[in-house]
């Protein structure tokens, strides 16, 4: 369960910088269609979106695909993606202790790198190190056109050839997750890789990238890893729940935090802060910075969503924070850590002058950092939220993320824009194929 409190982003409980409470319930109110339009949605299934987590049809097709990425003594997974066909399933990897300082090292089964971002040298150096005999490749792009993903599976198949395998091996070594082809029209992903005979799995036609993380292109990697997507899709099903139920917007977790951001927007708060007390939450700020940044970013509105990491984002970011503009609303993640990690012992803390950590654990402090850090942005007059997990899993990860697309989409709505669509990114890809063509550097 994912518990929101947000008292202290309120003016009448911090003070001058806090949002002001007449602005949030106009916002409140402002809500009142947008939710309206989203339960009608959910009940006619208009959004593939909300009915996404009681869909159970895709799942099979899912881990057969990751068996079959994984079979054969395969020791690495490289996911081809980039943007939402990659961070979604990066926030899900990071479950087992992907991209986590050392513990990454340590994932049962095979090693699943990310390559989202297109870096010459960094690939290079990848398909040059990896044992490309037992590597696999899941090569996602929805539209099945991105450059990035193209580029980067033709790369992988001239490594593979390199390495002495016949195209027929090579189709083995690769599973494909894109949009069905259209009659008449080339789809680039699947011309190129369906000829070495290569599976595909069918994206899902209504579900746009950055809102895909709980469909297969999400859950692939995610099973791959050994995670449980069933509860993943049961923890969505919480966040909607209120939908189905034609909840008011007070009774409603995601339109009160639509309503928290448009109050704070309306007040001059042009930046969004997200910032989670624990490595494992780490990339769910990546995932969303995106979703908020594609989603809202457009006819010059928007705030800007900035990715924080507690606590050790107090020693580089809080000085700002705290006595720089009041422009930010800051949304902060606690969990149940205290009492767990390792306990410090009792004669060394005092030995060094540090009694108060004598007999406690690691988590203790942790959770004394979240708390004390929730209390000093209210102090200092920040307007601040908080998310509390009682326990990281599969359930509760599954509906923080659809919460998080709730509230984007629900804030959108009442901004008067399209949550769905992404016009200004468009031009920069055009743009650059003709630059490609042109040779231009």
């Amino acid at each position: 369960m994912v518990q929101q409190s947000f008292d202290l982003a309120l003016e009448s409980k911090v003070g001058k910088g806090g949002i002001p409470d007449a602005a949030f319930e106009k916002a409140l109110d402002d809500l009142k269609p947008a939710l309206a339009k989203l339960q009608a949605q959910a009940k006619d299934g208009s959004l593939p979106l909300l009915t996404l987590p009681s869909d159970t049809a895709d799942l099979g097709p899912v881990k057969a695909a990751a068996e079959r990425l994984k079979s054969g003594g395969t020791t690495d997974v490289l996911v081809l993606g980039t943007g939402g066909s990659s961070l979604g399933g990066q926030t899900l990897a990071q479950l087992t202790g992907y991209g986590i300082a050392g513990l990454s090292h340590f994932t049962a089964g095979p090693r699943v790198h990310f390559i989202d971002n297109l870096d010459p040298a960094t690939y290079a150096a990848l398909l040059a190190k990896l044992p490309l005999k037992t590597t696999k490749f899941a090569a996602i792009s929805k539209s099945g056109g991105t450059g990035e993903t193209l580029l980067q599976s033709i790369a992988a198949i001239e490594a593979l050839r390199g390495a002495h395998l016949t195209d027929q091996q090579i189709g083995t070594h690769f599973e494909g997750l894109s949009e069905p082809a259209k009659a008449g029209k080339l789809h680039p992903l699947r011309a190129l890789l369906e000829p070495f005979g290569t599976p595909f799995l069918e994206h899902h036609t209504d579900v746009g990238g950055r809102y895909s993380v709980l469909t297969n292109c999400g859950l692939l990697p995610a099973a791959v890893l050994g995670l449980d997507i069933e509860a993943l899709r049961l923890g969505a099903s919480r966040a909607v729940a209120p939908l189905f139920a034609g909840k008011s917007v007070d009774e409603t977790p995601a339109a009160i935090g639509a309503a928290l951001h448009l109050a704070a927007m309306r007040s001059g708060k042009n930046i969004a802060v997200l910032m989670p007390y624990a490595d494992k939450l780490a990339l769910l700020t990546r995932w969303w910075m995106q979703l908020w940044a594609e989603s809202l970013g457009k006819d010059g509105q928007g705030t800007q969503p900035v990715g924080a990491l507690g606590p050790v984002d107090q020693h580089s970011q809080q000085q700002l924070y705290l006595a720089g503009p009041k422009d930010k609303f800051f949304t902060v993640i606690t969990t149940a850590v205290k009492g767990k990690g390792p306990q410090i012992d009792a004669a060394l803390a005092e030995k060094i002058g540090q009694a108060d950590f004598a007999g406690k654990t690691i988590g203790d402090l942790v959770a004394a950092q979240g708390i004390a850090m929730i209390d000093t942005f209210a102090k200092n007059g920040c307007a601040v939220r908080r998310f509390h997990v009682e326990r990281i899993d599969e359930t509760s990860h599954g509906e923080m993320l659809m919460h998080f697309m709730l509230e984007t989409v629900l804030t959108g709505y009442a901004m008067g824009v399209d949550p769905f669509d992404q016009p200004a990114v468009e031009e920069a890809k055009l743009l650059a194929k003709r630059y490609l063509a042109e040779g231009r550097a």
